[in-house]
C-alpha cells in the first residue's frame, strides 16, 4: 500500500515515517524491516549523494564530506553554534544575502548547502521508503521557536512535500499513547532525543488532547552524552579537540556512541579506538556508574525543565497520572531511574520510544485528511511573542503556553510629533529586553498622517496559526493605513529563496536523475569488470579466441564510456559487456556445479572441472 499522506519524525539522529492503515498507525520499514533512517548525508567527489545508512557507513572514511545532526543547525545563527563548532567536523559559514538577513551554510568541499536543503535530502529519503507521498505532517521539538519551525516547513517544501501541519513531538507522542491506552487524566511527556529535549504536560479527556505547558532545551540530548565520552577519551589521549581533526573526531564520536549504547545493557564497556597508520591505540574501561556521573548534569538540566513545565501548568508532581518516555536516549537505564524518582512513579514505556512520535504524527495526518476520529489536538506556543517598544523593551502580546491557534491585539501610538512611519520589530523569548530575546522579523507601517505625538492609534495584531506560524499586522485607525507580514526571520531562507530551491529541483530533476543513473551504472560496470577479471583469470584459457576477442573489445568500449558522461552509451556498452562475458559466466557456473557434485568447493576447481 502506498499512503497518500504520512507523519514524519525528522530527528537529530534518526528520521522515520508512519501512516494509518486500516485505522491503525504503522511505521514505514525497508525490505530488511528497519524503520529508522539515519539523519546523515554524505557527498562524494563524483557528485554522488548518499543519505541514511549508506552515508553513516561512510562517516569514518570520509568525515569531511559526511553531515550529521543537521537538526541542530535548523533556524540557527553562527553565534548560536559557537559552543558546538569544535565538535562539528565540517565547516559552518554564514552568508549575508541582503541587508540585515543572513543564511547559514554547511561547506562540503567546494559546495555549500543550507540546513534546510540538507534536511530536505533526509526527508526525500524518508518519503521514498513510503512510496513518495506528497503530503505530510512533520514533527518538531516543542521548544522550537518560530524560526526553527519555519526552517522545518521550508525543508518540507524543498523536498516537494505539501506540509499539512507542523506539530510538537511530545504532543504527537501523547496522541499515539492516548489512542493505544485510552488514558484520561494528566500526562507528562519526557522527550529526550539525540539533540533536543522537551517536557510537556498534557490533559487527556474525552478525546481532547490539550497541552497545558511545555518547556525544553533545543541543545540537550544523546549527542551531549556522546560528547562527554569523547572529551574524556580525548583528554586521556592528550588530544586537543579544538584543532579540528575531522577524521579523528569522527572515530572518537563513533566509539563514544557505541560505548554509550552498550552501557545500557552492560555494567562495564571498553572504549576502544585504533588507528595504526596514525600511531593511535587507545583502550580503557568505562563503567556504567562512571558514565552516569558524566551525564548527570544533563539529566538534572532536563529535570529542571520538567519542574518549570509543572509550574507553568499549575500542577504538583503528584498530580501527574502518567509519565510517557519518548526518544532513543530514554533507553538509558539511568534516565528512566531519575525520571521515575522525580515524578514518583514508573515511566510508561509501552511503545517503542524511537517510533512513537512518527505514529502520533501519522494519526494527526489522518485526521487532517478528513478521517475524523472524534479527537481534538490542542497545542501551545512554546515562547512568548511581542514587539519592541521604547527603550528596547519587549511588550509581549502572546504569552508562552497559549493554546494555538490564537490571536492578540494591542494599541500603540507615536512618540514624536509628525511621525509618519513606525518600525515594528518582532521578538520571541521570555526576557524583558530585546537584547536578550530573538529577533524574528520586522516591517514598517508607513503613510501615517502627520499629527502630534500620541494622537495616532496603531493596532498591532499577532496571529499564530495551528502550525505555530506567526503573522503580524498593523493598522493606523485614523488614516486606515495598514501593513502585515508573515514573519520571515532575520536569518534563514526567504519565501522566494525556498520557492527557487523547489523550482530548481524540478528544473534539474532530469539532469539529477541522469547524474544519479550514471553513477549507479558506473558502480555496476566497475563491479562487473572486477568479477569478470576474476573469472577470466580462472577460466579464460578455456574460451575460444573469438570469445576472448569479444570480451576484450566490449571491455574497451565500456572503459571508454566510463570516461564520458553519456548515460545511454554507458547503459548500452554495459549490456554489451554482459552479453560478451556470458559464455565465461556460464563456463564458470558449470564448473562450480561439477566441482560441487564431485565433492569439491568452488576454490578447488581444476582443469578437469572445466
Amino acid at each position: 500500500m502506498t499512503p497518500s499522506v504520512v507523519g514524519i519524525d525528522l530527528g537529530t539522529t534518526f528520521s522515520l515515517a508512519a501512516y494509518v492503515q486500516n485505522g491503525k498507525p504503522v511505521v514505514v520499514r525497508d525490505g530488511s524491516g528497519a524503520a529508522l533512517v539515519p539523519s546523515v548525508i554524505s557527498f562524494h567527489d563524483d557528485g554522488e549523494v548518499l543519505v541514511g545508512s549508506a552515508a553513516r557507513a561512510r562517516a569514518l572514511s570520509d568525515p569531511e564530506h559526511t553531515i550529521f545532526s543537521v537538526k541542530r543547525l535548523m533556524g540557527r545563527t553562527l553565534a548560536d553554534l559557537q559552543k558546538e563548532l569544535k565538535h562539528i567536523p565540517h565547516q559552518i559559514v554564514e552568508r549575508e544575502v541582503e541587508a540585515g538577513r543572513k543564511v547559514l551554510h554547511v561547506r562540503i568541499g567546494k559546495r555549500e548547502h543550507t540546513p534546510e536543503e540538507l534536511s530536505a535530502m533526509i526527508l526525500k529519503e524518508v518519503v521514498k521508503r513510503a512510496g513518495n507521498p506528497t503530503k505530510a505532517v512533520i514533527t518538531v521539538p516543542a521548544y522550537f521557536d518560530d524560526t526553527q519551525r519555519q526552517a522545518t516547513r521550508d525543508a518540507g517544501r524543498i523536498a516537494g512535500l505539501d506540509v499539512l501541519r507542523i506539530i510538537n513531538e511530545p504532543t504527537a507522542a501523547a496522541l499515539a499513547y492516548g489512542l493505544a491506552s485510552k488514558q484520561i487524566g494528566t500526562v507528562a511527556v519526557y522527550d529526550l532525543g539525540g539533540g533536543t529535549f522537551d517536557c510537556s504536560i498534557l490533559s487527556l479527556s474525552e478525546g481532547v488532547f490539550k497541552v497545558l505547558a511545555t518547556n525544553g532545551d533545543t541543545y540537550l540530548g544523546g549527542d551531549d552524552f556522546d560528547r562527554t565520552l569523547t572529551e574524556l577519551a580525548a583528554k586521556e589521549m592528550g588530544i586537543d579537540l579544538s584543532t579540528r581533526d575531522p577524521e579523528l573526531l569522527q572515530y572518537l564520536r563513533d566509539a563514544a556512541e557505541r560505548t554509550k549504547i552498550a552501557l545500557s545493557t552492560a555494567k562495564s564497556v571498553e572504549f576502544a579506538i585504533t588507528l595504526p597508520e596514525r600511531g593511535i591505540s587507545f583502550r580503557r574501561q568505562v563503567t556504567r556508574s562512571e558514565f552516569e556521573k558524566l551525564i548527570d548534569p544533563y539529566i538534572q538540566r532536563s529535570l529542571d525543565k520538567c519542574r518549570s513545565a509543572l509550574k507553568d501548568a499549575g500542577l504538583r508532581k503528584d498530580q501527574v497520572d502518567e509519565v510517557v518516555m519518548v526518544g532513543g536516549s530514554t533507553r538509558i537505564p539511568y534516565v528512566r531511574e531519575r525520571v521515575g524518582e522525580f515524578f514518583g512513579k514508573k515511566p510508561h514505556t509501552d511503545l517503542n520510544p524511537d517510533e512513537v512520535v512518527a505514529l502520533g504524527a501519522a494519526l494527526q495526518a489522518d485526521i487532517l485528511t478528513g478521517n475524523s476520529r472524534g479527537m481534538l489536538l490542542l497545542d501551545v506556543v512554546p515562547l512568548s511573542l511581542g514587539i519592541e517598544t521604547l527603550g528596547g523593551v519587549v511588550d509581549k502580546l502572546i504569552h508562552r503556553n497559549s493554546t494555538v491557534p490564537c490571536r492578540a491585539s494591542t494599541r500603540y501610538t507615536t512618540f514624536v510629533d509628525n511621525q509618519t512611519a513606525i518600525n515594528i520589530n518582532i521578538y520571541q523569548g521570555e526576557r524583558e529586553l530585546t537584547k536578550d530575546c530573538r529577533l524574528l522579523g520586522q516591517f514598517k507601517l508607513s503613510g501615517i498622517p502627520p499629527m502630534p505625538a500620541q494622537m495616532a492609534q496603531v493596532d498591532v495584531t499577532f496571529l499564530v496559526d495551528a502550525n505555530g506560524m506567526l503573522t503580524v499586522s498593523a493598522k493606523e485607525n485614523r488614516s486606515g493605513q495598514q501593513a502585515s507580514v508573515a514573519v520571515q526571520p532575520s536569518h534563514g531562507l526567504s519565501p522566494d529563496e525556498v520557492e527557487n530551491l523547489v523550482l530548481d529541483s524540478v528544473k534539474h530533476a532530469r539532469e539529477d536523475f541522469a547524474t544519479r543513473r550514471f553513477i549507479e551504472l558506473k558502480n555496476k560496470a566497475e563491479a562487473d569488470m572486477r568479477h569478470a577479471d576474476k573469472a577470466f583469470a580462472r577460466a579464460g584459457d578455456y574460451l575460444s579466441a573469438e570469445q576472448r576477442g569479444q570480451i576484450d573489445a566490449s571491455r574497451g568500449n565500456l572503459e571508454a564510456a566510463l570516461n564520458g558522461s553519456d548515460v545511454d552509451a554507458l547503459h548500452h556498452t554495459l549490456e554489451a559487456f554482459g552479453t560478451a562475458t556470458l559464455p565465461l559466466a556460464e563456463m564458470l557456473m558449470n564448473a562450480v556445479v561439477n566441482a560441487t557434485l564431485k565433492g569439491k568447493g568452488a576454490e578447488g576447481l581444476d582443469a578437469n572441472s572445466l
